[in-house]
């Protein structure tokens, strides 16, 4: 039997519209938002960025592909990785169908990730996307925008994601606590992901999701924009639908699987 409230029609539609209010506000404030990204100050890259692509070693600006603004999607697949992050693996679902309305409308998109492109095209192959995925290995491009961090960093100096400064890493047995990794949201979450990528949780930790802007004038490359951590949660499809299901996310631990994974257990 349901322990959630039961009511009338009557009184569902008065809540409804009191929620009504509430969600305009939100999408008003969302605009807001919005807006002041777009006005944030660009800033000049100068570093030239090398990376492995299908079509062969490739710049910043070849990302760009003949268009004047690039997404890319920080992907947690770090070298040591032998599969990519469940997590992002959930967000890249979405990537197909969404690439072709960006690219028609002068936004080019790629993936990037520190892990060799043989590997990515494998991954991918396996998940049946056809989205650019570019290899940043050798490059400081995911240490730049704060996507990727050394061991050391990790270990001894602490680590600056999301706007934030994350202590060193806190291990004990071995195991990684849940504090330690900000962008993780169950307390198994660094374990059990760490084991569906084949690495253990502070190898795996090594690696953050995020999103990095650019624009493209007059051959110049300026950052834009980024956002990390649950920043990304407007882009992550699947959480928007669950948000409006019943039951809401409706977590206790981790149960996101790759989508080929499902009924495996």
């Amino acid at each position: 039997m349901t322990t959630h409230i039961i009511g009338t029609r009557e009184q569902w539609l008065a809540a409804r519209l009191d929620l009504l209010e509430a969600e305009k506000e939100l999408t008003r404030r969302s605009d807001e938002l919005a807006k002041r990204r777009q006005e944030l100050p660009w800033v000049k890259v100068d570093k030239d960025y090398r990376f492995d692509t299908d079509e062969g070693s490739a710049t910043l600006p070849d990302l760009f592909r003949g268009r004047s603004q690039l997404l890319v999607y920080h992907f947690m697949f770090g070298i040591d990785y032998t599969a990519g992050c469940p997590s992002c693996s959930s967000i890249a679902d979405g990537f197909n169908g969404i690439r072709v309305h960006l690219e028609n409308h002068d936004v080019a998109f790629s993936a990037v990730s520190r892990a060799r492109l043989q590997k990515l095209q494998a991954f991918k192959e396996r998940m049946g996307w056809t989205f650019p995925w570019a290899s940043s290995v050798g490059s400081d491009f995911n240490f730049d925008f704060q996507a990727s961090f050394t061991k050391e960093q990790q270990n001894e100096q602490g680590i600056d994601y999301n706007y934030r400064r994350e202590p060193p890493l806190n291990v004990e047995g071995g195991q990684v606590s849940e504090e330690t990794i900000a962008s993780r949201t169950t307390p198994d979450g660094p374990a059990k992901f760490a084991a569906m990528t084949g690495t253990d949780p502070a190898t795996f930790a090594r690696e953050r999701p995020g999103v990095s802007s650019f624009a493209l004038e007059d051959g110049v490359v300026y950052h834009t924009y980024s956002t990390y951590s649950r920043g990304v949660d407007g882009l992550w499809s699947v959480y928007q639908w669950l948000d409006r299901a019943p039951k809401g996310r409706n977590e206790t631990g981790v149960w996101l699987r790759r989508h080929d994974e499902y009924g495996r257990d």
